[in-house]
């Protein structure tokens, strides 16, 4: 059996592309086209939004239908498109600073509608494509353009975020496993309710060459040692686990969606108006 390549889903003469050597965007691209292709997704059934930023180039290379929309915004659009028509399958393709920065707000509440869509967040750690500023999502004391002795914010977790807020998928990895990525993704998108995988990758630009990974080995070498299964970091005390991250599926839950709650509502409205003289 021949394994998936996911070309069919991948414009005509749109390679090499635009990112810079050692980013995960085509990575994670590359996982993307595959997974729609184990799982047989329809181009004219699937829509995938970008916002701005490296990652907002994405759309660009996708022969599916696609929406280019504006900095922060990708998540209140898609959420727009699935609520009208909840058959289309609907991915959102997302960086740190747009996803959770910009778009923190949109991000917590397509999370707490649990809004039937794919939500996939590419954490380069920085603003990369405007000039390597600081994101929500830099570590405290990492050195950016923009905190150049060293950032005095605490950066959050996307993924906890998206637990408290009612996700009914959050799953990490790297952009080093990249067939785990792969994976997870397939998980996501086959799942009801709001879905969310993390791809941890370090922008070698403008963040990996301000703190110690100035080649792109050492980026992912340190992807490689940093990422720990979830049920090994999970039985580690919290003083061992260093700057280690979990990896895999850490929230799977079933709560109704945003649709399936709002087809309730229609129900009674229309039951209502029914017996009204």
């Amino acid at each position: 059996m021949s394994h998936a390549t996911g070309i069919s889903y991948l414009k005509d003469g749109v390679l090499p592309h635009m990112w810079c050597a050692g980013c995960g965007i085509g990575t994670m691209l590359g996982a993307l086209l595959r997974a729609f292709e184990e799982l047989g997704f329809s181009k004219t059934e699937t829509v995938v939004v970008t916002g701005i930023g490296c990652t907002g180039k994405l759309d660009d290379y996708l022969v599916t239908n696609a929406l280019h929309t504006t900095h922060g915004r990708a998540l209140a659009y898609a959420t727009g498109i699935k609520a009208f028509n909840p058959r289309l399958k609907v991915v959102v393709i997302m960086g740190d600073g747009d996803g959770v920065t910009i778009g923190g707000n949109h991000f917590i509440h397509a999370a707490r509608r649990n809004i039937d869509l794919t939500a996939i967040v590419l954490n380069n750690l920085n603003y990369g494509m405007t000039g390597g500023q600081a994101s929500a999502t830099s570590p405290g004391a990492s050195v950016t353009s923009t905190t150049r002795y060293g950032n005095p914010e605490r950066d959050f977790d996307i993924c906890a975020l998206a637990q408290a807020a009612g996700a009914n998928y959050v799953a990490r990895t790297t952009t080093y496993h990249g067939w785990e990525l792969k994976e997870l993704i397939k998980q996501a998108l086959t799942k009801k309710g709001f879905s969310l995988v993390e791809a941890m990758s370090p922008c070698p630009t403008q963040y990996g060459r301000r703190n110690e990974m100035k080649e792109t080995s050492a980026m992912l070498h340190a992807l490689r040692d940093q990422a720990m299964p979830v049920a090994h970091w999970r039985s580690l005390p919290e003083s061992q686990r260093g700057n280690r991250f979990a990896t895999g599926t850490l929230v799977d839950r079933t709560e109704p969606g945003f649709n399936e709650r709002y087809a309730l509502v229609q129900a009674r409205a229309i039951a209502d108006a029914s017996v009204k003289p």
